[in-house]
């Protein structure tokens, strides 16, 4: 029976290894606190993160990494984008054989804005992992816990190494497609956050499905822009990693970032917000990091701009939507987005 080392015990770390446990694997999921890693092993819950869910006995927490990594065959990595630089480097003093490394997290690295497939990158050297695979997809922890269909992607510029991972994950609830753009794929699982903090802004405003429904598609409009320009396959962001994250993002209480905007709506303080949300919100670090990405490649982003204003400037959120509302006059589709669409369509 072959063995995955899953770093990260949040929710969807627990939720992916539950997966993995069901397709016949041996799960190490690894806590950097202790004390919730010997509840995983000796109680099979995860109350903090996944109250009332039983989990296999194939799912053995651990506190310690090496015993994670030790004899697995890939690692699946669920941390925060800001602490996976520091794991990837205690990895690479740990492992001693090639491993194959995919990644589930929707986040941008603060400070370098990287992806997290170029941060494996730099920290792994090439001698220490066969490939690297990106999951990404519309799909809620909770959810996946309790066994509903889910649909995901698995994108690798490896072919090969992304349909291994379509493997180990597909099965009767959770349906994995392959994709090779490993850019849009990331870049739309990133983003999405960011507009999602928007949505649960709108909500808490009190504004009805029109403004989130504007919101959502223009959303997608920006993303699209920013991950084109990064040398994204545009048709990606109509996918599961696009429109399919975007909208189970922005519309579930189960987002936590959906919740955290809806809390900045009803005129809670950022600090307070992330005080009470006691997990990651990984839109608001996002959110520095695409604002930052659009000056410097001077991609026009108004949403984007907007909630970074309101996250980080003190502006009030119904001023942030009066602003977008009020801009200049537009054509919905630019000049350049006529050309995109040409040369999609000349390659069908």
């Amino acid at each position: 029976m072959k063995k995955i080392a899953v770093l990260g015990a949040g929710s969807w770390g627990t939720a992916l290894s539950m997966v993995l446990a069901d397709n016949g694997f041996t799960v190490s999921l690894w806590s950097h606190r202790q004390e919730q890693a010997d509840k995983i092993l000796n109680e099979h819950t995860n109350q903090k993160y996944l109250p009332g869910v039983v989990l296999s006995d194939l799912v053995q927490g651990t506190g310690s990494l090496r015993e994670a990594l030790s004899q697995a065959s890939a690692v699946l990595l669920v941390v925060p984008a800001k602490a996976m630089r520091d794991v990837l480097r205690q990895i690479r003093s740990i492992i001693e054989q090639p491993m194959l490394f995919i990644h589930g997290v929707k986040g941008i690295e603060p400070g370098s804005f990287k992806r997290m497939s170029e941060v494996i990158e730099e920290e792994v050297p090439a001698s220490l992992r066969t490939a690297i695979v990106v999951l990404s997809g519309p799909s809620h922890a909770e959810e996946v816990a309790l066994r509903h269909p889910t649909t995901v992607a698995v994108a690798s510029s490896d072919f090969n190494a992304a349909q291994q991972a379509q493997d180990f994950f597909f099965n009767h609830y959770f349906r994995v497609y392959t994709n090779e753009d490993t850019v849009g794929v990331e870049i739309g699982g990133a983003l999405k956050n960011i507009i999602a903090l928007g949505a649960g802004l709108l909500d808490g405003l009190g504004y009805g499905d029109n403004a989130k429904a504007a919101l959502i598609t223009r959303g997608l409009a920006e993303i699209s822009r920013l991950g084109t320009k990064m040398g994204a396959h545009p048709l990606t962001f109509i996918g599961l990693t696009g429109m399919g994250d975007l909208i189970v993002t922005c519309t579930s209480v189960h987002s936590r970032n959906w919740r955290a905007g809806n809390l900045l709506g009803k005129g809670e303080k950022l600090d307070s917000v992330l005080q009470q949300m006691g997990m990651v919100v990984e839109g608001v670090r996002t959110a520095e990091a695409a604002y930052a990405l659009a000056k410097k490649m001077n991609i026009e982003m108004p949403i984007t701009t907007a909630i970074y204003q309101v996250l980080f400037d003190g502006k009030h959120p119904k001023d942030a939507v009066d602003e977008l509302m009020n801009r200049d006059k537009k054509d919905e589709i630019a000049p350049l987005s006529h050309s995109l669409a040409e040369k999609i369509a000349r390659e069908q």
